[in-house]
């Protein structure tokens, strides 16, 4: 009798999300919907994904990508020793250059330690006549560069096609990011 009722709450957890998934299925929704362009599209389709170029050697690299990740960012990476060519290849004017640049899967750059929150929002706007977004050098305490409570306000850049850029976010604190 004691295991019949330690069974009960995963067979009602079960339970539970068997009838969930049987009443969001297509066929309680009235059959095939794939002419409404996507709408029913899954969750891992719509994250923004970005390859990263980055030295081998830089750890702040490595926990920008931890906190594009932490932010709902599908991020893959490449180390690379042609840093410059990249960027020239995309761009990434040097007076607006950090130490790693994100590639985004529609084309758009961003370069430095850009909080995740901003690339978001850029990829949803998609600005006209903008190649991405930038935070040049690497200001403490931006994602990456974090140090003790150390703070240091900074701009994100929105980067234009015609090479020239303006002010896309202005970070005054930490909970701006």
């Amino acid at each position: 009798m004691n295991t019949i009722f330690k069974r009960l709450p995963l067979t009602g957890a079960m339970l539970s999300l068997a009838l969930s998934l049987f009443l969001s299925s297509p066929v309680l929704a009235g059959g095939d919907h794939s002419h409404h362009g996507g709408m029913h599209k899954s969750a891992t389709s719509q994250v923004n994904s970005l390859t990263v170029y980055k030295s081998a050697s830089c750890g702040c690299c490595k926990k920008w990508i931890s906190h594009l990740k932490e932010n709902g960012l599908k991020v893959s990476f490449e180390n690379s020793q042609q840093m410059s060519i990249i960027k020239d290849k995309h761009g990434i004017d040097k007076q607006y250059r950090s130490c790693h640049t994100g590639i985004s899967q529609d084309g758009y750059v961003f370069e430095g330690h850009i909080p995740a929150r901003y690339i978001k929002k850029f990829l949803k706007e998609k600005p006209a006549n903008a190649i991405g977004l930038a935070v040049p050098a690497m200001p403490v305490g931006s994602p990456g560069m974090e140090h003790k409570n150390k703070f240091m306000p900074y701009q994100v850049l929105q980067l234009n096609k015609d090479g020239s850029s303006q002010v896309y976010a202005k970070i005054n604190n930490d909970f701006q990011q």
